[in-house]
């Protein structure tokens, strides 16, 4: 079982950078495929980006793809993602999840953290 906890939310500015990070706790976070998603006000879930348990592969959104950084510290058991020039339709709430599958699908991810808050806004 992993549990996983969202941080580093916020309201920024349009063009402005944030970076996320998801703590996960238990033994076998390196195992899990990670993920984060997002699901702006009205819409369904979508995926933004994936990586692999050693972080070698990387698979992200084109509506994110050369803005957004994913990453992982499996010695530290956390995941972060790093977004630039962020855009006002950027606005969700950010979630991470856990899986077996280096996939793109809401249903192939076991585990998720409660979600946090981005506000892209002048």
């Amino acid at each position: 079982q992993v549990q996983l906890v969202e941080s580093g939310g916020g309201l920024v500015q349009p063009g402005d950078s944030l970076r996320l990070s998801c703590a996960a706790s238990g033994r076998t976070f390196r195992s899990y495929y990670m993920a984060w998603f997002r699901q702006a006000p009205g819409k369904e879930r979508e995926f933004v980006a994936a990586i692999s348990p050693s972080g070698g592969l990387t698979s992200y959104a084109d509506s994110v793809k050369g803005r957004v950084t994913i990453s992982r510290d499996n010695a530290k058991n956390t995941v972060t993602l790093q977004m630039n020039r962020l855009k006002p339709e950027d606005t969700a709430v950010f979630y991470c999840a856990a899986g077996p599958n280096f996939a793109r699908g809401r249903g192939d991810f076991n585990y998720w953290g409660q979600g946090i808050q981005v506000t892209v806004s002048s």
